[in-house]
């Protein structure tokens, strides 16, 4: 008898930080033998964006997001920086635009004030949806406790399409995200014991909106919690997220990836 081996995608990772230096292939190994077919690696600034886009090029299983996460817009930009992300979006390993968005947890940089460093996230986040817009991408959202400005700067833009990636909000952002359109995707945070309310939102978004990702290398999921987080471990969050739903977990893999390849531009499995 064949046995059914799910085939996941992690949406969400980050295989350009230094604590995956030299270790992708090993990395990707690891997830073909758990099972995890596809893993989208993160873009935070401009020369992430391009190691993501070459990490992709250079390893099949991969593919690339571009963009300016908002803890990094205090970086020197050079001038025509949304050029850059443009040519970028370009090339066919890149299926979104991202990680951006609004962070309100982190204090904010010198010389900034609150008000001022959230004003410049809100620029660079309003120019990169007006790229996505242009160049018909999704884009995948960072909204670390700013759900609400992040919703209603997003409410501007119907057309461009969003995942909320490591969703920790409330059930009333969720529900206003979803009615949107948009999806949400589950990283390890929904397998801690306090995240009731991030299971509360795993149960019920709709079958067809939701994803999932390990954000590694941070987040790792139970029972990898305190220690650094890889791709593989995404088969940990989705067996949660299925125990959460009451569905199986062949049932969830297949659900999530489906998504996710509706979702991302020109993502396949293999």
């Amino acid at each position: 008898m064949v046995t059914y081996r799910p085939m996941l995608v992690d949406t969400h990772a980050h295989l350009t930080s230094d604590r995956f230096l030299g270790k992708v292939p090993e990395l990707l190994h690891r997830c073909d033998s758990a099972g995890v077919s596809r893993v989208v690696s993160i873009g935070c600034d401009l020369p992430d964006s391009r190691a993501a886009l070459a990490l992709a090029k250079e390893h099949g299983a991969i593919s690339a997001a571009v963009g300016i996460h908002p803890c990094y817009v205090d970086e020197p930009v050079p001038e025509g920086w949304i050029d850059e992300l443009r040519e970028l979006s370009a090339e066919p390993e890149v299926v979104a635009i991202g990680e951006i968005g609004l962070d309100y947890y982190h204090a904010p940089p010198e010389p900034f004030t609150v008000d001022s460093w959230r004003q410049q996230q809100a620029d660079f986040f309003r120019a990169q949806l007006d790229l996505a817009r242009e160049v018909a991408l999704p884009v995948v959202i960072h909204q670390r406790e700013s759900g609400d400005d992040t919703l209603d700067i997003l409410e501007a833009y119907p057309e461009v399409l969003a995942v909320l990636h490591c969703f920790t909000g409330t059930l009333a952002q969720a529900e206003r995200a979803l009615a949107m359109g948009h999806y949400l995707s589950f990283t390890g945070v929904v397998t801690y014991k306090k995240a009731e309310e991030v299971r509360k939102v795993a149960a019920m978004v709709p079958e067809d909106r939701f994803m999932v990702e390990t954000d590694a290398p941070y987040l790792a999921p139970v029972p990898f919690r305190g220690k650094s987080n890889e791709p593989a471990y995404v088969v940990h969050t989705a067996k949660q997220v299925a125990e959460t739903r009451g569905i199986s977990e062949e049932e969830c893999a297949r659900l999530s990836s489906e998504n996710a390849m509706r979702f991302f531009r020109g993502l396949e499995l293999p």
